[in-house]
């Protein structure tokens, strides 16, 4: 490690630096700056061989095999179902981005079709530097899917059976049942995926996909959920990463073990704090439904004191509506689902309808069940999830916390305590579930966007997760609902777009504000 070891660095800079003056390239981060770590198994496993084929629209679609178990790398393998749309300007081409959509469980085969066109997700000079690929990720949909269930039929009628969210003690004896039930169905039924569905896996799957797309470093945009395959990613191939982008961004280590062991007597969402998450943005959407007065339909009057209104009537009796019964727990549940995605209208003439409905006759019903299913996003939710995170596996842990966080945060502390807890009864386990370490250098800084006020990933989670990262940086979207996804902002798009063709982070302190207000 002499002094002409230093002097080609010297010489390989300046020429850096002469290429960058003369064609105008962006300067990636050096190499050697980077941590040389690169996961095992994954080196070990055969590059995929991607047939791509015309799948209508302009998209082209592919298969992937990977192996089901990354230490028996020539052992059982599984396929991956790939669609990419391909760059529209070729001769400008930079790569390949690949998007993972969330969740877990959707399709990104799906999302990729429905969204790749909206303008504030994938504007069109990004799509023409880039083929956009996405995946359904192992376990979930067209890939090696988790199917818990003999038959459709039988998964509708199953799945429309789970209980309301518990909304009173006393309540919780069905819900376990049910969620008992499921795990033992999946474990019977789903084979040998169940055990190897981790977002560890996920994150080998994507290097290979990488490897296969002849890509020499991974550029990437992961929203939601996808922002964990993404932190997974960087800790286990720093070295290979070029761009990444997380949208709707998650606290990486709450998510897996909690904090100060947390994990196995805090729920998982509760000790993400998801509640004041769903509790703040629903208050800026009554905010925001004030301020639009008659573009609101739940404005008339004062909206704070009408949802209280409104709730505390169905905590009494469902309210009749168009020959369905809303419970108290169904209102809760579509009122987070709704700010969520930020169709505040449809919320807003929702509310309105119930409050006209609740305030005049009261009506009781029973409480409809039904609701319709497709794919397998549930059965994919729980065999990755649950696969990833320690929980509590006492119910009575839910049963307590659910009280406790019904009075820290009214109406909204519920749902995040049991929108997990059927882990508590899985019965899935992956041997190779990532835990850490989540600060490897990689070999370029990770773009964090995130909502100021988002009920899946609350700002302060997001702060969390970047601080977990070697170097990251948030810049904050002044709007609300989750993601940009859902948050249309041409600001964030700019600055993500930016990103991903210069590998170069923005301003600290960069700001972004949204299009416009969901009434207008």
């Amino acid at each position: 490690m002499g002094p002409n070891r230093f002097r080609w660095v010297r010489r390989a800079a300046s020429a850096l630096a002469l290429a960058v003056a003369v064609l105008g390239m962006p300067v990636p981060a050096a190499a050697n700056d980077a941590d040389s770590y690169v996961d095992p198994l994954a080196s070990a496993a055969y590059t995929p061989v991607l047939g791509w084929s015309d799948c209508q629209d302009g998209f082209e679609c592919a298969s992937a095999r990977v192996p089901l178990d990354y230490n028996q790398p020539n052992g059982a393998q599984i396929d991956l179902a790939v669609i990419k749309l391909p760059a529209a300007d070729p001769g400008r081409r930079i790569g390949t981005l690949f998007v993972n959509f969330g969740g877990p469980g959707p399709s990104g085969v799906d999302r990729l079709r429905e969204r790749a066109h909206w303008p504030w997700l994938f504007s069109d000079e990004l799509r023409a530097q880039f083929d956009l690929v996405s995946w359904d990720p192992r376990a979930v949909a067209r890939s090696s899917a988790a199917r818990c269930f003999s038959t459709v039929q039988e998964q509708l009628a199953f799945l429309g059976s789970v209980p309301e969210m518990p909304t009173a003690p006393g309540e919780e004896t069905a819900f376990y049942n049910w969620s008992r039930e499921f795990g033992e169905r999946c474990k019977q039924q789903a084979g040998p995926i169940l055990d190897h569905a981790s977002t560890a896996n996920t994150a080998r799957d994507l290097e290979l996909l990488r490897r296969a797309v002849g890509d020499p470093k991974l550029t990437y945009h992961g929203i939601s959920y996808g922002t964990q395959v993404g932190a997974v990613y960087a800790n286990m191939f720093p070295s290979r990463v070029r761009a990444m982008a997380f949208d709707g961004s998650m606290d990486f280590e709450g998510n897996v073990d909690g904090h100060e062991g947390q994990g196995t007597v805090v729920p998982l969402d509760t000790r993400q704090d998801v509640a004041q998450g769903i509790s703040e943005t629903f208050d800026a959407f009554l905010r925001q439904c004030s301020a639009a007065g008659p573009r609101c339909a739940f404005a008339a009057g004062e909206p704070k004191l009408k949802w209280i209104v409104l709730a505390e009537r169905a905590r009494l009796s469902p309210i009749r509506l168009d020959g369905q019964a809303w419970t108290y727990s169904a209102i809760i549940n579509a009122a987070a689902e709704l700010s969520q995605s930020a169709t505040y209208p449809e919320l807003a003439s929702l509310l309105q309808q119930l409050f006209d409905a609740g305030t005049t006759l009261p009506g009781i019903l029973p409480i409809a069940k039904g609701a319709s299913y497709t794919g397998n996003r549930t059965e994919a939710f729980h065999a990755i999830q649950c696969a990833d995170s320690t929980v509590p596996t006492d119910p009575e842990i839910y049963t307590r916390a659910a009280v406790s966080e019904d009075l820290r945060v009214p109406y909204f502390g519920r749902i995040p305590v049991f929108g997990s807890a059927t882990c508590a009864f899985w019965q899935g386990r992956d041997a190779d579930r990532y835990t850490g370490p989540w600060d490897r250098r990689t070999a370029a800084p990770i773009l964090v966007l995130n909502s100021r006020f988002d009920p899946a990933t609350p700002l302060h989670g997001a702060y969390a997760g970047a601080d977990q990262l070697a170097e990251a940086r948030v810049v904050v979207i002044e709007g609300a609902g989750h993601s940009s996804m859902y948050v249309p902002s041409s600001c964030a798009e700019r600055i993500k777009r930016e990103y991903l063709f210069t590998g170069v982070l923005p301003p600290d302190g960069t700001r972004c504000g949204i299009d416009r207000s969901p009434f207008d």
